[in-house]
């Protein structure tokens, strides 16, 4: 089977979705699908790392146009050029490298919606949309939202057409195969902090790192290790490097192949929403959010409602100091741990083989 993703990573767009279409890929790949993946070369992407998995990646050119001033998608813009002209780019890869319609056109992308996905239906036979924001319509014949909201089931009424399947809730969450062995050896957690993790996605345009690594050393607790994760986009990278080299009993990582690990480890996180919440849950890593973009604040805010999470607000409105508060809080409430992990594990329970069940009932 051929598949293909049409998806971006930038300093802008972040790398969540490049990263969960990579693990849908790298599954595919192990039932013998081919994967290409096409990307329009944006500054900070991770086209790199996809290669290096064994996928291959085409390049869109640059454009100068502007997007459709009167396209309605409210990230349009996040496609560097008209919906048309991404759709035509797109077409134009498809007619090169296939003389047929592929098997699957996979869709991650928030400024792309129906009117595209209905100009690429003659190059494949069906098309997926992995998607979290529900702001737009679809074409497509199986949607997936791995994400947890209030009105979960009716979120895509009208959004998308009356055959399609609808995959929804965290419960399909694409976890890459490294968590669920972690979680099968997982060490029980006794609501005691010796480790911490911060990590906020793979570029954290406002330096949330920074801010969280200041409230760290706020808190004076030299005998808490720390676990730093940044991206190979992260523009900030030198300064936190600088700020880690005066915490001794700071690790600083980048652009790391290890996450799971790194969360089984730790006893606090310290992050932003996205895809890593779903990780951690799963992990049972109890966690402090900051929310760094506009489609994180209705998953973490009911996260937060249900005691899974501690979240803080938007990151322009957290001081370091209210990080040092919620830290040093967390450290010194055993039990607020302990529920925390176990509401978190509990949540993702059903999530012991959501790829697979993806891949193998739905797109194979």
């Amino acid at each position: 089977m051929d598949i293909v993703f049409r998806t971006d990573s930038s300093r802008e767009i972040g790398t969540g979705h490049v990263m969960r279409c990579l693990t849908l890929a790298d599954a595919l790949k192990e039932k013998g699908c081919r994967a290409l993946f096409i990307c329009r070369d944006f500054a900070g992407n991770i086209g790199g790392l996809v290669r290096a998995k064994g996928h291959e990646v085409v390049y869109l050119p640059h454009r100068q146009d502007e997007p459709d001033p009167d396209d309605r998608v409210f990230h349009a813009a996040w496609l560097g050029t008209s919906w048309q002209q991404d759709a035509e780019d797109t077409a134009t890869v498809l007619r090169e490298r296939f003389d047929r319609p592929v098997d699957w056109l996979v869709v991650d992308h928030y400024g792309i919606d129906a009117k595209w996905e209905k100009t690429l239906r003659p190059y494949t036979r069906k098309i997926m949309v992995i998607d979290d924001l529900a702001d737009r319509p679809h074409d497509c014949d199986l949607l997936l939202d791995q994400n947890l909201y209030e009105n979960m089931e009716k979120r895509y009424d009208g959004l998308v057409p009356p055959g399609a399947i609808k995959l929804l809730g965290p419960k399909y969450a694409l976890l890459r195969p490294e968590f669920y062995r972690a979680r099968q050896s997982i060490r029980q957690r006794d609501g005691t902090v010796r480790r911490i993790l911060v990590f906020f996605g793979g570029s954290d345009p406002t330096n949330e790192t920074l801010k969280a690594l200041k409230a760290i050393k706020m808190l004076d607790r030299p005998d808490i290790a720390v676990d730093v994760v940044i991206g190979s986009s992260n523009l900030h990278k030198e300064e936190i490097a600088a700020f880690c080299r005066d915490m001794p009993q700071v690790t600083l990582h980048c652009q790391v192949d290890n996450m799971a690990e790194l969360m089984a480890n730790a006893d606090l996180a310290i992050g932003a929403g996205g895809t890593t919440t779903w990780e951690r849950c799963y992990l049972g890593l109890p966690t402090i959010t900051i929310i760094i973009a506009d489609n994180q604040a209705e998953v973490l805010t009911v996260l937060a409602q249900n005691g899974v999470i501690w979240n803080l607000g938007f990151c322009h409105s957290v001081r370091i100091v209210d990080i040092t508060q919620a830290v040093r809080k967390l450290t010194n409430c055993r039990i607020c741990l302990k529920t925390m992990e176990k509401l978190a594990q509990q949540l993702l329970d059903s999530a012991d083989d959501g790829y697979e069940v993806v891949c193998l009932k739905y797109l194979l």
